[in-house]
């Protein structure tokens, strides 16, 4: 499988596969790598998969977009990821060792699909922990270390920390907007003490945080002198390690490869959902991908107006579910040029507006007029919306969830009308709701309920730089340290 960029320019090699993208991120045009085709999925292999483990699964779909690697060792590092060991945190009543379990609310309409019983308990850990094993091997192969620069709105980093710390060859620094995240969130990044997990509080939001990554990426130089690699949702190999739960959440919701499913999807960065765009590229029988997002709403903008209108950091609103407080949605570009038929000119127009700090609209273009095509529909909630959805939940189902899947289920609730008779929606469960307990007490007067093995974690001793939303000081914190 060879990988192409966004924007035209995918770099030496000309036609890079998968290791050769693996630890870079950005295209060096600026753009993102996306398979040159999506593999097609033959109705012979739906029935195949149907009844395989996660890691069978995860290396039957992988297999289809890393050509690079010997099936055997892809085999030994989805066996050695996907295990009971490492997705410990399941549901109660939910049988150990399923790793994505489908909890319904709603008896063949409406389930969560749990996607938070990694680590860190959060869906990042989904594919954070393939990414992790995958680094470890390719580095060792190639006998290179790598320094990963990342940043994170609340789950991403503690999700990339986790999965790399003590990593042969591996350096993680990552940036985090400062005071924006949960005291959870904060306690899992900030107390690793491990030598190779530097934290830095930047004083901005998350797209400050986002862009000082990007600017950094775009200095090549830089980013080959001190080996810069990325694991934020740009990471191609991210995207393709969620492709899995789509298919696995699927055969979960059916009972039959004749059936349809449709998946709802709270979505800041655009990252999670874009796995579900590819995974029904490749011929997953999915009717609706529904986008929520939170009173960031641009990528709700978009859906329902065809204008894409990034907000700068004044603008963007901080909320009760901040992993979505994101203005400027990095994967969308991905989705964008399959909705332009993948002409990478058109891409590289639309982003020198998007990078020029302007919107662009496709409203009147035939492009857009597609968009149906795509199985796209759209909403938001608030935090009044998120509250409500949240104690009608707990109260009608006895089920807590924390903030950034209501604003799913209140969307998925609100868009039902769009999806065909008798087909389940399924929304993607991306948090355990301990890590947002201030939210969940304003909601329901109690405590969220947490693991034991992490209990206390707040009071641990935190380890972070707090720094100014700038980047030759952070280049320079990099520099000191590598």
């Amino acid at each position: 499988m060879k990988y192409i960029s966004t924007r035209g320019h995918a770099g030496q090699p000309a036609n890079p596969e998968f290791c050769d993208i693996l630890l870079g991120g950005l295209a060096p045009d600026g753009g993102l790598y996306l398979p040159e085709t999506y593999p097609q999925v033959t109705r012979a292999e739906l029935d195949a998969w149907r009844n395989l483990s996660y890691a069978e699964l995860a290396f039957a779909i992988l297999s289809k977009f890393v050509t690079d690697i010997p099936p055997a060792d892809l085999k030994a590092i989805c066996d050695k990821t996907y295990t009971a060991e490492v997705y410990c945190h399941v549901r109660e009543g939910d049988k150990a060792g399923d790793i994505t379990p489908v909890h319904w609310l709603e008896e063949g309409r409406l389930g969560l699909l749990e996607l938070s019983n990694g680590p860190t308990l959060a869906f990042k850990d989904m594919a954070m922990q393939l990414l992790g094993n995958l680094f470890e091997h390719v580095l060792a192969k190639r006998g290179e270390t790598i320094n990963i620069l990342g940043a994170t709105s609340g789950d991403t980093g503690s999700a990339a920390e986790y999965a790399m710390r003590g990593k042969r060859g591996v350096r993680v620094f990552m940036l985090s907007p400062h005071g924006k995240m949960s005291a959870f969130q904060r306690a899992q990044m900030y107390s690793l003490q491990d030598d190779n997990i530097f934290n830095i509080a930047v004083t901005g939001m998350f797209d400050d945080a986002q862009d000082i990554v990007k600017a950094v990426s775009n200095d090549h130089a830089f980013k080959a002198k001190h080996k810069i690699g990325a694991v934020n949702s740009i990471n191609w190999a991210r995207v393709a390690a969620q492709i899995v739960y789509y298919f696995k959440g699927y055969f979960a919701a059916t009972k039959s490869n004749d059936e349809q499913v449709a998946f709802c999807v709270p979505s800041g960065n655009f990252g999670n959902i874009c796995a579900g765009h590819i995974a029904r590229q490749m011929g997953l029988p999915v009717a609706k991908l529904i986008l929520a997002t939170n009173e960031n709403d641009v990528l709700d903008e978009f859906f329902r107006t065809g204008v894409y209108r990034p907000r700068k950091a004044a603008e963007t609103h901080v909320t009760s579910s901040p992993s979505m407080d994101i203005s400027k949605a990095s994967n969308f570009e991905r989705f964008v040029f399959d909705l332009v038929g993948r002409e990478p000119q058109k891409v590289a127009a639309l982003w020198a507006e998007v990078d020029a700090g302007r919107p662009f609209d496709l409203s009147a273009s035939e492009e857009f007029a597609r968009i149906g095509d795509f199985g796209f529909t759209s909403g938001a909630s608030s935090h009044a919306d998120r509250l409500a959805t949240i104690r009608k939940v707990y109260e009608q189902y006895g089920v807590m969830i924390d903030t950034h899947t209501a604003d799913a289920v209140k969307v998925a609730w609100e868009r039902a009308a769009e999806v065909p008779a008798g087909v389940p929606v399924l929304v993607l469960e991306t948090a355990l709701p301990v890590k947002f307990a201030e939210t969940i007490v304003e909601a329901l007067g109690r405590e969220p309920e947490r693991p034991a093995d992490l209990e206390g974690i707040e009071k641990l001793p935190q380890r972070v730089e707090v720094m100014a939303p700038d980047v030759d000081a952070v280049k320079g914190f990099i520099t000191e340290r590598v």
